[in-house]
């Protein structure tokens, strides 16, 4: 059986991998486990998530990508190699990759995603821009003569684009998406209650409790952490409201950052996106009354994708068919300089 081509979304939490025919076929959180005393990876995705809070001394927990930032080369391209081995087993055939990076990224931290893809031992090696692939991956028909707004808001960062005929018109990314979350609410219940809370706790809270409008939606949650005042262990019920105030500065940000695409929008676009609203898309999309407060900041109906946390990758899967048709956005980035070392590499995927 022919080995399938496959789409990466290299994201600050998670790598997703997906095919056009199967979806989403690969998830692991972007994250390895370093062994100090070495200097060598001893665990990758899940289990190095385990070890969150719980690892000891000689073990550096890496999350290579922050705020759509390659800051780790080397983590990065083991988590591409191990985890594009765990999915691509054939010994026959070599299948093509496009690879969403992230939209901070520069020339030469794209370089290293493109080697590490293609040292695994990829046919061809594709980058995507991630507005592009999000609207492909919730089905927008972006070959049209009509313009439609996606905003992506990722782990790391928020990606903000109009597109139209196949490439973007206007295209702005802000280094706040659900990390930056999860960061102001452990920030805002340490200020506050002077509690630390972990970086997993910070998120349960984001996702259980946080939302954007004070009407919509009031949950509790008991939280557990570091007491400041006795230095011992310590618990607090936290509810909403208390979470408006970190919650609504970043969201403010987000919809400042898409008014400014759209005041720059040309005015036929402008009315496209008025009649066809704004489509919300990444896990940060999912945060309670965020779809809400964007509509009313923008004035423009705003929905969230089905299965928006998918969506980059498997548009990124299907850019693979859809590449030739589109004006901006996707390029085939395979390595004319490495086609002939070829053979002084290894042919097929396998797991080191």
């Amino acid at each position: 059986m022919k080995q399938q081509d496959i789409g990466i979304d290299l994201g600050t939490t998670s790598v997703i991998i997906a095919t056009e025919q199967q979806g989403v076929v690969f998830c692991q959180p972007t994250i390895g486990a370093v062994d100090t005393r070495t200097n060598s990876v001893i665990a990758v995705g899940d289990e190095a998530l385990r070890m969150v809070g719980r690892a000891p001394a000689s073990i550096d927990l890496v999350r290579p990508l922050q705020d759509g930032i390659i800051h780790d080369h080397r983590m990065t391209n083991e988590l591409i190699l191990r985890f594009v081995n765990e999915v691509c087993r054939s010994r026959l055939f070599k299948p093509r990759v496009a690879v969403c990076v992230p939209a901070a990224i520069t020339g030469i931290e794209a370089d290293a995603v493109v080697e590490a893809v293609y040292t695994a031992g990829a046919k061809q090696v594709f980058l995507v821009d991630e507005p592009v692939a999000a609207a492909l991956g919730a089905g927008l028909l972006i070959r049209e003569p009509r313009g439609c707004m996606v905003i992506d808001i990722g782990g790391g960062s928020t990606d903000i684009a109009v597109i139209s005929m196949g490439g973007r018109v206007r295209a702005a990314s802000v280094p706040v998406a659900g990390n930056a979350f999860d960061r102001a609410i452990a920030q805002y219940v340490q200020e506050k209650y002077q509690i630390a809370v972990g970086p997993l706790t910070a998120e349960a809270l984001k996702k259980q409790v946080a939302c954007c409008a004070k009407s919509e939606f009031e949950g509790v949650m008991e939280v557990r952490g570091h007491s400041w005042e006795t230095n011992l262990p310590a618990r607090k019920v936290i509810y909403t409201r208390d979470l408006y105030e970190p919650v609504q500065e970043l969201a403010s940000r987000i919809a400042a950052a898409a008014r400014g695409v759209l005041e720059a929008t040309p005015p036929e676009l402008q009315a496209d996106i008025a009649d066809g609203g704004v489509l919300l898309t990444g896990g940060g999309s999912l945060l309670r009354g965020l779809a809400g407060y964007l509509a009313q900041t923008l004035h423009i109906n705003v929905t969230i994708a089905p299965d928006p946390i998918n969506c980059v990758a498997r548009g990124t899967a299907i850019s693979l068919s859809e590449g030739k048709h589109l004006s901006a956005g996707f390029r085939d980035a395979t390595p004319r300089a490495w086609s002939g070392r070829r053979q002084n590499r290894r042919e097929t995927f396998t797991a080191e």
